[in-house]
């Protein structure tokens, strides 16, 4: 019960930046990095955030990912490939290498597609990451997109889905 309300607490923590994300998808207001919303981001043209990368993303963005995709920290170093003593070491400096921040700008990003399939729908966006897929080779989106040629191969099953493609 303890668990749930935990659970049900990180959710209302996170339905700011996720309604902020489906108010620009049903205001057609969404570009191509509005995911960036979901890092507690402003969104940027690519170019400025390509320097941000470089720069490295504050600690701060990876945590308010992790509240808004809903994953334990574990999992989430997973699917953006920190061990987690770097992690450990990444949080008390209180910022990402620039490596890690292209991988955890691209989780973002592949949320987003994945909020955006569901019409905005969190929870099914959600579940529907956490599902072994059989397109994916009976591994879960997640899993699948721990790399980048893993990531492109759920991006494209979101681009057939929501063509009315069922693989």
């Amino acid at each position: 019960m303890a668990k749930a309300r935990r659970a049900n607490a990180v959710v209302e923590r996170e339905s700011g930046d996720v309604a902020a994300f489906r108010d620009g998808l049903h205001g057609k207001r969404a570009g191509e990095n509005a995911h960036l919303v979901l890092l507690g981001l402003r969104v940027v043209d690519t170019p400025a955030l390509v320097e941000r990368i470089h720069a490295g993303l504050a600690y701060a963005a990876l945590e308010r990912f992790q509240r808004n995709i809903a994953l334990t920290m574990e999992q989430l170093a997973a699917l953006i490939q920190i061990n987690p003593r770097t992690l450990a070491r990444r949080r008390s400096e209180g910022r990402l290498a620039s490596d890690e921040s292209d991988r955890l700008v691209r989780a973002s990003r592949l949320f987003g597609k994945t909020l955006a399939l569901f019409e905005g729908d969190a929870g099914a966006a959600r579940e529907w990451l956490a599902a072994k897929a059989p397109a994916l080779g009976g591994q879960t989106p997640l899993s699948a997109a721990q790399t980048e040629t893993g990531a492109r191969e759920v991006e494209n099953l979101i681009g057939k889905l929501e063509h009315g493609v069922f693989p």
